[in-house]
């Protein structure tokens, strides 16, 4: 075996055994004779006599490589060598000078060898056909008589040349498209009426005696249906015996299949459609209705299934788009007659695309919106859409415990499920708002069939008709949901007092659950049905259930039937709390406090309620966490001393702030401080108890987050009652805090400003110096690095400091709370602030981030600077603001090129930018304006008119023309710029 060959073997293998360094050595030396100019010659020596697969395929890949990459450089002598290889090796024939005995034949190898020998074969077509080689497919036909082998590669051929080249399904380039509009023009000419004739013959001649090759053939056939002449298929010839094939039971049924395929591919071709719709009528397309009841689950039942929906929609498309009136009728009684075999495969048949069928039925249910009222074959019609449907949505039983438990298998299938369904319950939608009081006749059908059915069979029909109620809600408004006239009232009522055998199964239970919700705007009306309500989500079917995803759901759900009832449930309180106790006490319980149970809502939404029960229920539940926590704190300390892990105790103190968290939720600001005040003072002590931890546990992330949290909720819920403990919790907060723990400070800090504005102005002036001071000090003073390698964890933690760094200036900026940065302890952080500040609003690469900047400077200006020249108040920051901002920020940043006015967030940057200098010329008259025209414009190379009239602008009134003219100013000095100034 000579060199080239080991290297060809050692390259491919995948067996491990070859050293990774002997490897890369043949990868390289395969690689160096690739580029050799003998290549071509070298890869068909080789194909002749190598018997080994690796090397084959090897060199038919150079080969494709070098036609598709090198064929304009190549010789005319190489490209004729190459045609004529290939071309006869392709054909079954030897090569000129080759010893028949010791030659290989390429056709002989195995099937991916043949492929990649018609892909290089459809290479050299691309570039030659009919220009340079146009006798290719009519010097092949002849070759057809040597049998099997040749006629197997010319379908693979003609396949390659579909997926490389012709067929629409693949992306193609507009170079592509022009060749292949160019060979599909010369086959229509030349050839194509010879290579339809030969199908015919070799189907007709070896539909016996080798039915596999005749498979082949016309799954290569129907691929180019779609634009050959339809005469030269459609004729007394070729449908006959398609049709044939379809319905004689002893041919093998991938053969009938195709042939079927075929038949599909006439009926979908485009055409004139008085044309398309004589086809479909001649085709006489009713003699393969029984084929798909004979054995539903066969290949060849699926093919069928799927050339009938083809057909249908062919037929619907037609009654929608002929004018005459005879030509509709037509169309429908040819629908009609398909469409219960229709119904029957989509039930029944695996379908190679349930997608058309959905679109087929969500067509054929829109031709009867303007129809009112439906005829008795309409409303036929849509009762077996619907079953179609409930058929179609149903879960497989043997897929039940695993969806119960809901392990990997179980989530996938319901993954899987959950996506399949979604077209099915748009046509349930549209359906429904076509006919609804069948829609909800056949729903309560299905929901008492499915209560009455077998076992084997309850869970998933009891599933499926209540996800079909479920999904039907959505084609309901509001208003008539809640009037609930007729069926709806009927079915809802069905729903809330029937009793299910499966409620245990986590499907049933959840979409259970979900259909309630969805209905209770008809309870809302109908509170004489709330009783039934309540004991759906307080029993085991809701809260109660045993499966925890079941139980935590239901508190979800039951949160939100809160939020929509609210005063019809104070009759209700002590029962419901009642029923709570026990789940709600679990969060009172160490043990009790799983992973499971953390993050979860809960039933303890209803303590919103003001009654005296629920205070004291509230105080029940709060009064023994906050115990906890004092005793778990108290452990740990003495863990501590005694070199114990604490990490288990810590990880408890966790859970219990989260229960808090919980029990917490929904309380309002008005409730606990005005109406209920006792509430507003558990939580006060609550929160005394939580700002502890911060005390003992300074540096423990985990521990610090929970009670950031707790403090955000307390911030909203008891308002100005809060301010006495935040100078502690904001000490505890910023001692020691990381860029990280620095972000949800500031944050916390921008909650208090926006909901209080200037009544925390003595707390902000008290921790901004310490703010600053720590944050000056860790943000570098250079700009973040870029590219490669520069996106580590601590500078994207820096970034997202400082972009939150910008949201508290803003914040403090625009609540008249600007004065903050002038206290006595604050002034020394102005200038690195004003320098950030700066940079920021002139190149960062954040548009709404710039926004920010260039707004906290326009606040600034108004805060700090008045019309009277006299003592500044801030000395030094208007000569800033007129020589540095106004001409860096102003100017020179919107000449850069970057600044690209096309981008909305561009432009809304722009008119902050024009805005500032409206400001500038209002507090600082001509001192701003002659030095930005006479300093400023004569570096950009500002012509003197052009000039003369931005005074104007800005001198006027409207806001909008200085906008425009600012714009097309800097666009006019942007062409002019002749390279001499130096954007920042």
């Amino acid at each position: 075996m000579e060199d080239l060959e080991k290297a060809i073997l050692i390259s491919f293998d995948e067996s491990g055994r070859v050293e990774s360094a002997l490897k890369l050595q043949a990868v390289g030396f395969i690689d160096k004779i690739k580029e050799s100019p003998l290549i071509c010659s070298i890869c068909v020596e080789r194909l002749c006599f190598s018997k080994l697969v690796q090397v084959q395929f090897w060199c038919l890949q150079c080969l494709h490589d070098v036609i598709r990459v090198r064929y304009s450089s190549m010789s005319l002598d190489e490209k004729g060598f190459v045609r004529k290889s290939v071309f006869s090796m392709a054909c079954f024939e030897r090569l000129e000078g080759v010893d028949d005995e010791s030659s290989v034949r390429v056709l002989e190898g195995p099937p991916f060898i043949k492929n990649k020998l018609a892909q290089v074969l459809v290479t050299l077509i691309y570039f030659e056909y009919p220009l340079i080689w146009s006798s290719v497919f009519v010097d092949y036909l002849p070759h057809l008589g040597k049998g099997a082998p040749v006629i197997d590669m010319f379908c693979r051929i003609l396949n390659a040349l579909d997926d490389e080249l012709i067929s629409l399904d693949y992306t193609r380039t507009q170079d592509e498209l022009v060749v292949a509009t160019r060979v599909k023009d010369a086959m229509r000419q030349q050839c194509v009426a010879q290579i339809v004739r030969a199908w015919y013959n070799i189907v007709s001649l070896y539909r016996n005696s080798d039915p596999d090759l005749c498979s082949s053939v016309l799954d290569s056939m129907r691929r180019y249906i779609s634009w050959i002449d339809i005469g030269l298929i459609v004729n007394d010839a070729f449908i006959p015996l398609l049709f044939e094939l379809i319905l004689v039971k002893g041919l093998p049924e991938q053969l009938r299949g195709s042939a079927a395929g075929c038949v599909l591919a006439v009926v979908s071709k485009r055409m004139d459609l008085q044309a398309k719709l004589s086809l479909l009528q001649n085709l006489k397309i009713s003699r393969v209705f029984g084929l798909v009841a004979e054995d539903s689950d066969s290949e060849l039942a699926s093919k069928i299934a799927t050339l009938l929906t083809g057909y249908a929609t062919e037929l619907l498309e037609c009654s929608k788009k002929l004018n005459s009136e005879d030509l509709k009728q037509t169309s429908m009684e040819l629908l009609d007659e398909v469409l219960p075999s229709v119904f029957f495969v989509t039930q029944n048949c695996e379908v190679d695309n349930a997608f058309s069928i959905v679109q087929f039925l969500l067509g054929f249910v829109a031709t009867m919106k303007s129809l009112s009222p439906l005829t008795e074959k309409q409303l036929l019609h849509v009762g077996q859409i619907l079953e179609v449907i409930r058929t179609q949505i149903c879960y497989d039983p043997i897929y039940r415990n695993n969806l119960d438990v809901l392990d990997k298998i179980g989530r996938e299938e319901e993954g899987r499920m959950v996506e399949f369904r979604k077209d099915f319950f748009v046509l349930l939608r549209s359906v429904g708002r076509v006919a609804p009081d069948v829609t909800q006749m056949f729903i309560r059908n299905s929901l008492g069939n499915a209560v009455a059915s077998s076992s084997d069979r309850n869970v998933e029909e009891v599933e499926a008709a209540l996800s079909l109620f479920y999904a039907f809600g959505e084609s309901i408004n509001d208003e008539v949901m809640r009037v609930g006239n007729g069926p709806l009232g009927q079915l809802v009522l069905m729903l809330l007092s029937t009793t299910f055998a499966c409620h245990s199964n986590r499907l049933v239970a959840l979409v259970y659950l979900e259909t309630v919700t969805r209905y209770m705007k008809f309870v809302q009306v109908n509170d004489q049905y709330l009783h039934l309500v309540l004991a759906a989500f307080l029993d085991e079917r809701g809260i109660h259930h045993p499966n925890i995803n079941v139980s935590r759901r239901a508190s979800y759900l039951f949160m939100r039937v809160v939020k929509s009832l609210k005063a019809k449930l104070v009759p209700f309180i002590e029962n419901i709390l009642q029923n709570l106790q026990d789940t709600v006490a679990q969060f009172t319980r160490m043990n009790s406090m799983s992973k499971e149970l953390s993050g979860s809502e809960d039933g303890s939404h209803i303590l919103r309620c003001t009654t005296r029960e629920a205070i004291q229920y509230l105080s029940s539940l709060l009064t023994p966490l906050c115990q906890q926590v004092k005793v778990e704190v108290l452990l740990i300390n003495a863990e501590v001393q005694n070199a114990e892990d604490p990490v288990a105790k810590i990880a408890n103190i966790q859970q219990i702030i989260m229960a808090i968290n919980a029990l917490s939720k929904g309380f309002s600001e008005r409730l606990v401080t005005a109406s209920r005040p006792a509430i507003g003072l558990m939580f006060k002590q609550t929160l005394d108890v939580l700002l502890q931890i911060l005390v003992v546990f300074p540096k423990i992330e985990p521990l610090r987050t929970k009670v950031t949290s707790f403090i955000h909720r307390m911030v909203d819920t008891l308002g100005a009652s809060v301010f006495p403990y935040l100078p502690k919790a904001l000490e505890q907060l910023l001692a020691e805090s990381e860029p990280r723990e620095l972000v949800g400070f500031l944050v916390l800090i921008n909650q208090l400003i926006c909901k209080f504005n200037t009544l925390v102005r003595d707390i902000l002036e008290e921790i901004y110096p310490a703010v600053a001071g720590r944050i000056f000090n860790i943000l570098p003073r250079d700009p973040f690095p870029s590219g490669p390698g520069s996106s580590t964890e601590e500078i994207r933690e820096l970034q997202e400091l400082q972009r939150t760094l910008y949201t508290f200036l803003h914040v403090i900026a625009t609540h008249d709370l600007s004065s903050v940065f002038l206290s006595p302890r604050s002034r020394g952080y102005l200038d690195p602030m004003m320098q950030l500040l700066l940079r920021t609003a002139c190149g960062h690469k954040d548009t709404l981030v710039r926004k920010a900047c260039v707004q906290i400077f326009i606040r600034l200006i108004k805060d700090w600077c008045t019309r009277s020249y006299g003592e500044e108040m801030v000395p030094g920051f208007q000569s800033f603001i007129i020589e540095v901002f106004a001409t860096n920020c102003c100017l020179y940043s919107v000449l850069d090129r970057s600044f690209e006015f096309r981008d909305a967030n561009t432009l809304v940057l722009f008119g902050e930018i024009v805005l500032a200098q409206k400001i500038m010329y209002e507090k600082f008259g001509n001192e701003f304006l002659i030095h930005f025209v006479s300093k400023g414009f004569p570096a950009a190379h500002c012509p003197q008119d052009l000039a003369e009239e931005y005074c104007q602008k800005l001198q006027g009134s409207d806001i909008k023309a200085l906008k425009s003219f600012y714009q097309s100013l800097i666009e006019s000095l942007r062409h002019q710029q002749n390279g001499s100034l130096v954007f920042r």
